[in-house]
């Protein structure tokens, strides 16, 4: 018996060092930025205070309206997503895109709380030029784009492989109960959604296995008006290079034109 007793002891010691250890280390999970810097051709850099005294960078290109505000995914660095920035640049529109603090060179430390403040002060930069705003958001950036949209008035929202709750794909990661620990950044989109009243796109991969369809299956069920397209052949990292996902989305700037 004080073996059995002592084996679950030794597991439970484990098992809590094993939740701390995640809990200390998912930040840099989550926020694997690089810090390459941007240049974009067509694109002015656009300094924006924050209140905790860090100047975030916004990328915007010139055009007519709508605006797109653009919320790129977690890896890396904006440049990356250069391609879909330019896809809409040649569409005539302008394009604002956030930056993300800690990546690409810039300071501060990212989170989930300082990036949703960042990205609601990037859409407060988008409106004032007075056109409507399409939101273009993809992986990590969905869950910033439906925090967006619940709290300011978009035309619309164009979701890439987005998520439901970051912290259920962690769960199953790392066999842990991440959506109830403490300190743990738990990215719930579903708790947003219901209060996005603009339509909505999503686009998921059919062979994504970072981020299964099936989170963008709940998503859509809370979303009020959304339609969700599943683009076959494609996986979570090359979904923006298919040839489907762009004609979704120029069929979608049509049907929401105001």
């Amino acid at each position: 018996m004080k073996r059995v007793v002592s084996g679950a002891l030794i597991l439970l010691v484990g098992y809590l060092a094993w939740a701390a250890l995640m809990t200390w280390a998912h930040p840099r999970l989550i926020y694997p930025f690089f810090p390459d810097p941007v240049d974009l051709p067509g694109f002015r850099e656009v300094g924006v205070a924050m209140p905790d005294g860090t100047e975030i960078a916004l990328q915007v290109s010139e055009g007519e309206g709508p605006t797109i505000l653009y919320f790129m995914g977690n890896a890396g660095a904006l440049q990356l997503f250069a391609d879909s920035l330019a896809a809409h640049q040649g569409q005539g529109r302008r394009v604002v895109a956030l930056e993300y603090r800690g990546g690409g060179g810039r300071p501060g430390t990212p989170s989930e709380a300082a990036l949703k403040r960042d990205a609601l002060a990037a859409a407060d930069h988008a409106l004032s030029y007075g056109d409507p705003v399409v939101i273009h958001a993809y992986s990590l950036g969905s869950g910033l784009a439906v925090h967006v949209a619940a709290r300011r008035t978009v035309a619309g929202l164009i979701l890439e492989a987005p998520f439901s709750r970051l912290c259920a794909l962690m769960a199953r990661a790392a066999f842990l109960p991440a959506c109830i620990m403490p300190l743990v950044q738990r990215w719930d989109t579903l708790g947003d959604a219901p209060d996005v009243s603009a339509p909505v796109l999503i686009l998921h991969g059919a062979n994504d296995r970072l981020i299964p369809p099936a989170n963008s299956v709940a998503l859509d069920a809370a979303l009020g008006r959304s339609r969700r397209v599943v683009v076959e052949g494609a996986d979570h990292l090359d979904i923006g290079l298919n040839g489907r996902t762009w004609r979704e989305i120029v069929d979608f700037m049509h049907e929401i034109r105001p």
